[in-house]
């Protein structure tokens, strides 16, 4: 984008992100939205709670300022900064509640985050965003290479590289990173993770863009239900497929993957226990970034949820209004009906082709066949003498869902998410395929779950065979994900 007067000038006046910037409650605006929603990863807060929180800051704030600083309630201010003209917060409904619930927008993180880069630094790092630059040349030059000898070469030069490597770290030569470079890799590290959240948001607000123009869009229709389908799966579509949209499922793809999530876990693990990161002192929160994201990526995810709800909610609509139309027209049918009956109209009132008289001769009707009686035969009934082991006819196999349920609740006390192989490792299968039957019902009525189609898993349980020999069976199933 050209940053000419005019641009700037109408972003001046325009732009949310400006106009929190040239704010005189600038200071209050920031400092209180940082700190409610992007300290913490807050994506969606209700109002009461918003403004009670917005309450005790501004207490605090009057008890510096003066009783006179900030006069207006926080329900005021709440409202004010998500109207038309401020455009700082989003005011929805969420699903099943009548109670309103903000979020931040993209423009107003835009504004907090360049706030963050006005304050000094105490090491700013620089050997790491060449090194980043470097290899980001590097993966583009080797991803677009056609010819086959030359990506072999570079191949063989890569592989000689880890052989020298191997080769010195074989003979006791260990390369180690100082404190500096640590330090600089981890502020590049920390950046990059705000910006990956940043731009959830901003992804979020655009999904949220087309499903409120899918809304005004059915409202307002007056054609057919196919032309309109049509258009609106046209804009998912092209959403879904633009760089935005495949560069979203590529890394909610990769994230979901949970020995990618138990690797980053264990990277960050080691890599926070350094010395040096640690004079860094860093947040608290940089533990569970990756958590942090599966959450923005769900957020996105609902958006593209509720998008396929209203179009099936649209969907039944119109098939109700078409069954309406049909029994109005056979009611204005009958009613036309009735008026005429009394008083039938002069000359003539309707034709029926082809009318002609079904004759059926006598002799063509089908002869009488008479209907086979059964012979019952009166026999005394005798007592057999095989012998027949009944036992299996008693024996009952009760799957007791709560006691699984509250192993599933064990289980998500200490991780937020867990698989179901991972369960039935933690605690056997005992009742074999009934008891998994059991474990798929509730992760699809009782708890949150998620399915990854592009992952099967392996559940094993041992049986005792009809000789007391014991075997083992196995299941092969998607990933079923349960969440907390």
């Amino acid at each position: 984008m050209t940053l000419d007067y005019t641009t700037l000038d109408q972003l001046r006046q325009s732009h949310p992100a400006w106009r929190l910037l040239r704010s005189d409650h600038a200071p209050l605006v920031a400092s209180f939205l940082q700190r409610v929603f992007i300290e913490h990863n807050v994506r969606v807060i209700s109002q009461a709670d918003l403004a009670e929180a917005l309450e005790d800051e501004l207490f605090a704030m009057r008890e510096r300022l003066g009783a006179d600083a900030f006069p207006k309630s926080p329900l005021d201010y709440l409202n004010d900064w998500a109207g038309t003209e401020k455009g700082w917060l989003r005011k929805f409904y969420v699903q099943d509640s009548d109670e309103p619930h903000f979020d931040l927008t993209p423009a107003t993180e835009k504004a907090i985050a360049w706030l963050e880069t006005l304050t000094e630094r105490s090491f700013v790092g620089t050997e790491s965003r060449l090194l980043t630059l470097f290899e980001l040349l590097k993966q583009m030059n080797a991803g677009t290479e056609t010819d086959p000898r030359v990506r072999i070469v570079e191949l063989h030069k890569r592989r000689d590289a880890i052989d020298a490597e191997i080769a010195r770290v074989l003979s006791g030569d260990i390369p180690l990173l100082d404190d500096t470079a640590l330090k600089d890799r981890f502020q590049q590290f920390i950046q990059l993770a705000r910006e990956l959240l940043t731009d959830f948001r901003e992804v979020e607000h655009n999904f949220l863009r087309l499903d409120r123009h899918v809304r005004e869009r059915i409202a307002l229709w007056e054609g057919s239900k196919g032309t309109l389908l049509q258009e609106i799966m046209g804009e998912r579509d092209a959403i879904a497929d633009s760089d935005q949209g495949r560069s979203f499922r590529a890394f909610w793809d990769f994230l979901m993957s949970s020995s990618r999530q138990d690797e980053l876990s264990a990277l960050l693990d080691r890599v926070l226990t350094l010395p040096a990161v640690a004079e860094l002192k860093p947040d608290a929160r940089t533990r569970r970034l990756h958590y942090d994201w599966l959450e923005a990526g769900e957020h996105t995810q609902r958006m593209v949820a509720q998008l396929s709800q209203q179009l099936r909610r649209f969907l039944d609509d119109q098939a109700w209004l078409e069954n309406r139309r049909i029994m109005d027209i056979l009611h204005g049918i009958e009613a036309k009906s009735l008026a005429l009956r009394e008083s039938p109209p002069p000359g003539e009132v309707m034709n029926i082709a082809d009318i002609a008289a079904d004759i059926e001769l006598p002799m063509e009707r089908p002869l009488y066949t008479p209907a086979i009686k059964p012979l019952i035969v009166d026999i005394d009934l005798e007592s057999g003498d095989a012998e027949v082991d009944a036992v299996a006819l008693y024996t009952q196999v009760v799957i007791d869902k709560d006691q699984l349920a509250r192993h599933i609740r064990k289980a998500l006390q200490d991780r937020p998410q867990i698989t179901l192989r991972e369960l039935c490792e933690i605690q056997p299968l005992q009742h074999g395929l009934a008891e998994l039957v059991a474990y798929l019902q509730l992760a699809s009525g009782v708890f949150e779950s998620v399915v990854d189609e592009n992952v099967t898993e392996t559940v094993v349980w041992d049986c005792e065979g009809p000789l007391g020999q014991e075997y083992a069976k196995q299941a092969r199933l998607p990933r079923v994900i349960f969440v907390r």
